[in-house]
């Protein structure tokens, strides 16, 4: 999620159906459901898993997972109790659309220079959040990435809805019915399998949505979701990835049957970054605590944080009309919430006594962007990170402003 929003927005709307949009909202009833109230919020459960997803105001529950997947690892690896456990290499993958080419190139271009890590822990949200499967398995998995990133093309993505009345009647101004078409492609029950080995192991891949509802971040356990053998795993897990990449008023919201206190709800979620574009574990949570309780030490722990956009927002004469303005002023506050959400994960990774490591697209990669999803401008992304990578990827060590430059 970035200036995405308002550009399709702009594409796809004029200023009156905005307007009515907003005035009209309040008495829609279209999609009657019945959302989670607000004394059932912490109670709900998918699937009957106790460990499917989390909530950031449940951080015992983070904890009490984190601690279990030490367990794992310590088991799968011979470790025993008390014992040193190896380097645990953590990955972020940031939203920004179809820059996540930037994020696909340099992760294929770090397998070709060698020594990309196997990952402990990886998370996504949005685009971050199609990229970290792949990243999750590793090398073996580059050319499907690649693949995604190079030759995706609009209508793999979406399809606008034509009907003047779309931001009306609808919920959404366009259809996402394509994007989980490719996201079930790539992501097979082969793919599901071998994440659920890699979890029984002690390694987690957390996704995370926005309950709109609740108006709240959700953390998926992917892992746990793979490894539960429940048959409606396969289908919930690509629907978390397509509301993870849904951005609000372009993409629909996805939504999720839960059940709180024997009775059925719906929620709805939409793009994880209406949250945070990035994340490692919520600050809630200490990970330099639970491994303490699980009486476990770590050798070391190293945190990569690859931002799939720029740090700061590009130049424009935005026009003294009221859309311009509204879209410059949402494609910057989304830049710089962004750029805020590398500060909060540098003092998690400084508490946890981890290193930091963080990617973004330089100020030299310059390239035509003539609509979203342009197929021409995710491959000179892709090859400008592959070839940065390749060489040997120059990380920061910590965000603008922190490292005394």
């Amino acid at each position: 999620m970035r200036a995405s929003v308002s550009n399709f927005v702009k594409r796809f709307c004029t200023l009156g159906c905005v307007v009515a949009l907003i005035s009209l909202s309040a008495c829609s009833t279209f999609n009657p459901r019945e959302a989670v109230p607000v004394s059932e919020r912490k109670h709900t459960s998918i699937l009957g898993l106790p460990n499917g997803r989390f909530f950031v105001d449940q951080p015992a529950m983070m904890s009490a997972e984190q601690e279990l997947s030490l367990e794992r690892e310590a088991r799968a690896l011979g470790v025993p109790k008390g014992g040193v456990l190896p380097t645990a290499y953590v990955l972020s993958l940031s939203g920004g659309g179809d820059n996540g080419a930037f994020g696909a190139g340099l992760l294929s271009g770090w397998t070709k220079h060698g020594g990309r890590p196997r990952f402990k822990l990886v998370t996504g949200v949005s685009t971050g959040a199609l990229i970290a499967p792949f990243a999750f398995l590793g090398p073996e998995y580059d050319a499907a990435l690649t693949d995604v990133y190079t030759n995706i093309n609009p209508s793999k993505v979406y399809e606008k809805r034509f009907t003047p009345y779309a931001a009306l009647a609808q919920n959404a101004l366009s259809d996402s019915a394509p994007l989980y078409d490719t996201i079930a492609h790539y992501l097979d029950e082969s793919m599901l399998l071998r994440i659920a080995e890699e979890y029984r192991k002690g390694r987690l891949l957390l996704i995370q949505t926005t309950d709109l509802d609740a108006g709240r971040p959700v953390i998926w356990n992917i892992g746990a979701l793979a490894a539960s053998g429940d048959p409606r795993a396969p289908d919930l897990i690509r629907h978390i990835l397509l509301a993870s990449a849904s951005i609000p008023a372009a993409f629909p919201p996805v939504f999720f049957d839960v059940d709180a206190g024997g009775k059925a709800y719906r929620e709805m979620h939409v793009d994880g970054g209406a949250v945070s574009q990035a994340f490692l574990v919520p600050p809630s949570v200490n990970t330099h605590a639970a491994l303490e309780r699980s009486g476990y030490r770590r050798k070391a722990s190293v945190a990569y944080v690859i931002r799939n956009s720029r740090l700061t927002t590009s130049w424009s004469d935005v026009e003294d009309v009221t859309l311009p303005i509204a879209e410059k002023a949402v494609s910057t506050m989304i830049n710089y919430n962004g750029v805020s959400d590398l500060y909060r994960m540098y003092l998690v990774t400084q508490r946890a006594g981890a290193s930091f490591n963080m990617a973004y697209v330089g100020e030299d990669f310059q390239a035509p962007h003539p609509e979203e999803f342009d197929q021409t401008f995710m491959r000179a992304l892709y090859h400008y990170a592959f070839e940065k990578a390749s060489k040997g990827y120059p990380w920061e060590h910590a965000p603008p402003g922190f490292g005394g430059k």
